[in-house]
Order: C-alpha cells, then structure tokens, then sequence
C-alpha cells in the first residue's frame, strides 16, 4: 500500500486583528490519527477548513505526496471533511442521502451495518442527533480520499455509539490518514497516535500526557 503524507506549515490567520493561528505544522500520514487539542477558540475547527479549503489564510503552505495545494480552492478529491454543521438537506430520506452519497458498488458494504439497518426506512428529519451524526461521519468515512479530516464527531453521540465511531475511524486509518478534533478530549487521546496541541496560534506535538498538563491543557492527568 502506498503511503501519503499531507504537511501544513506557515500558516496564519487573523480575525478583527486578533491572531487565531500564527505559527502552525502539522504532519499526517497514512494509518496516522492526528489528535488535535486545543482550548475553545485556539483554532482547531479553523485549521481544518484551511486545510479543506473553505476558510482563507493570509499565509498557507499545505503539500499532499510533496505536491503544492496552496493554489487550489478545492481538494475534496484528496481529503474528505466532517464539520460541525449538518451538511445532509433534510428533505431527503436517508436511503436517498446514502444513494447520492456513496458509490453504487460500495453500497451493499455500507448497509452491512446494524444501525444503519435501522435507520434506512427513515427521513432525515426524522433521525435524532445521534443517529444522524453517525450516519454523516460513516458516509465522510466512505469517501475514497487519503485523508480526513474530523470536525467534532462524537457530538450528540451515546457512549456506545462513540465506540462505533471509533472502531469506523481505526478501520479507516489502516489505508488513510485522518486528523480528528472534539471536546471529548478523552476519546481524541484514546484514539489517537499523535497529539498534538494548538494553544497560543502555535501547534505543539505532545509526546506523552504528562506534557498536557504541563502546556496547561489538563489541570491534572486524572481527568483522563
């Protein structure tokens, strides 16, 4: 299997003059789980859409196998994103979501699912929060990109559905790189195989939990 490697690096970003992100690197590779953590407002759901393409930057270095995407408005044929917002209308029955979402020889492999047996007779509008979350981060799951990027997941999610979701992204991670950001920063650690902390507008690799509270993230490993 080849490996891909997405790198982001100089970037900078401003909101009314105040610096949201000013010194930013970060590295992802195939069967990676990056963990992004980060106190509210440090710039976590910002990044994301700058990588994804969606939110302008000032100053932007972003490479996927070493080639240059700076100039590129639209990289969702190499990277799929989750965000926090519901991206499926809900006039559309979940079926139907499924159809227009996913390729016609990968659906059979999709409904090989529990839940989402249980969910296929329904409309959008009709599935609770969590049911819909799940179904929207197993479609993004479902993209044939190399990475993806995973705006908090585990909103509205029930602890058994977070397992799910888990079990989904490691599965997932075997054949693509994915960078995942939530404030249940427990399953983040949980899951991922690299932290790595936004605090200050500057991206810090956290080499063991310790250092979480040091940087000042936790005010003590217990809360793990």
């Amino acid at each position: 299997m080849k490996k891909h490697i997405l790198e982001v690096d100089g970037i900078q970003k401003k909101y009314n003059e105040r610096v949201i992100l000013s010194d930013v690197y970060l590295k992802c590779e195939t069967s990676q789980i990056i963990g992004l953590l980060g106190r509210n407002g440090s710039g976590k759901s910002t990044l994301l859409k700058i990588i994804f393409g969606i939110v302008r930057a000032s100053n932007k270095c972003i490479r996927i196998d070493s080639v240059s995407k700076n100039n590129e408005n639209n990289v969702s044929n190499e990277v799929s994103y989750l965000s926090q917002e519901q991206f499926i209308p809900n006039h559309l029955s979940v079926k139907k979501a499924i159809a227009l979402s996913i390729d016609k020889q990968k659906i059979k492999f999709f409904y090989e699912d529990e839940f989402i047996q249980s969910i296929l007779n329904k409309r959008i509008s009709h599935l609770s929060g969590g049911e819909l979350r799940y179904l929207e981060i197993k479609i993004v799951l479902f993209n044939p990109s190399k990475f993806v990027l995973l705006d908090e997941p585990y909103n509205g999610l029930s602890p058994i559905m977070i397992d799910k979701v888990n079990e989904l992204i490691k599965v997932n991670s075997q054949n693509r790189g994915i960078v995942i950001t939530d404030h249940n920063y427990k399953n983040v650690i949980k899951i991922s195989t690299q932290v790595i902390l936004i605090k200050e507008g500057k991206t810090h690799y956290i080499r063991n939990n310790a250092e979480l509270v040091t940087k000042g993230y936790l005010v003590d490993l217990e809360l793990l």
